[in-house]
């Protein structure tokens, strides 16, 4: 396990409690006491530490190196019913943006979000989870085949941004990120949106259009990252804890401004301390939205989808 600078107590007392466990196994000292009080203040550590998190702290937990990416949700969320599906039949098969079909019981879904690497190898094989624009064209081809034979779709984000490459962009990666946006306020099926690490820019918006969108406890929403907004601001990275801050990019602050549905409450210690855990809060939720969006006929759905959006943003003076 890798801890973060601010997770480093929970690891003194964990060091702490695997000494005094070894200690226990290797003599004949009785250490049960001694580790009783230790596991109570790890539980006190953890509590108070995840319950005061700053904006800059979970944008840290959700580019935690141990935290589950889309493949681990799905995977245990649907198991050996998972059948990924490739290519845009225009380009290539991009492996940052990955779909398929997979069942939760006896109800089908399509699966649709950005992928991360682990390793440098792995990360390099998924551009480090940024999609190209034909990422956005196979989601939107995985999309309206969903809607054709009506299975509901789920799309987990979790990205730094779209390739922001010279190629990228030669291909139309505005474009295919805006023809996602236009075609998914009205595609005909069930949608639900969850934000399960990064949610950056339009790379992230270009699969995040839902009926119900919701973000994981540990993660964040914004137009650009707080180490980008700091560099432009104050042309420094050195300030990108104001720029968390300021950006309102936690999921508090979205339900608050009404951009989201809701927020996915994470094991105490974040998804990466308890796979899990976080794994089950993301299946009861897909499972709980279909419910609400399952007996909607095509036109109403299209109608409540389209009016979410038309205002967001709308106030008064």
């Amino acid at each position: 396990m890798e801890y973060l600078d601010f997770e480093m107590p929970i690891k003194e007392l964990e060091d702490q409690l695997q000494k005094c466990q070894i200690i226990g196994e290797e003599s004949e000292v009785d250490v049960t006491a001694t580790c009783k009080k230790i596991e109570k203040k790890l539980a006190t550590a953890r509590k108070d530490i995840y319950k005061n998190l700053t904006p800059w702290q979970r944008v840290q937990l959700s580019r935690h190196p141990n935290r589950p990416y889309t493949l681990d949700y799905i995977k245990a969320i649907c198991g050996d019913t998972f059948m990924e599906l490739h290519g845009d039949r225009n380009v290539k098969d991009d492996k940052a943006m990955i779909g398929g079909l997979g069942k939760i019981g006896d109800q089908s879904f399509m699966f649709i979000g950005q992928q991360k690497g682990f390793n440098t190898k792995t990360r390099q094989f998924r551009n480090f989870g940024m999609a190209n624009p034909e990422g956005y064209r196979k989601a939107l081809r995985l999309m309206k085949m969903a809607e054709k034979f009506g299975i509901p779709v789920v799309t987990l984000l979790d990205t730094p941004g779209a390739y922001p490459g010279l190629e990228a962009e030669e291909r139309g990666q505005g474009e295919a990120i805006a023809r996602n946006i236009f075609e998914m306020t009205r595609l005909k099926t069930p949608i639900i949106t969850i934000v399960i690490g990064e949610g950056a820019s339009g790379g992230a918006l270009g699969i995040g259009v839902g009926d119900r969108v919701y973000m994981m406890e540990n993660t964040w929403y914004t137009v650009i990252s707080p180490e980008s907004c700091s560099s432009i601001l104050w042309r420094s990275w050195e300030f990108k804890e104001q720029a968390a801050e300021a950006l309102k990019l936690t999921g508090t602050d979205m339900k608050k401004l009404k951009l989201i549905d809701g927020i996915i409450k994470e094991p105490v210690g974040g998804a990466h301390a308890d796979r899990a855990g976080a794994f089950k809060a993301v299946k009861e939720q897909i499972i709980a939205s279909y419910a609400e969006l399952k007996d909607l006929i095509d036109e109403e759905l299209v109608a409540k989808r389209m009016n979410k959006y038309a205002n967001m943003g709308v106030y008064k003076e």
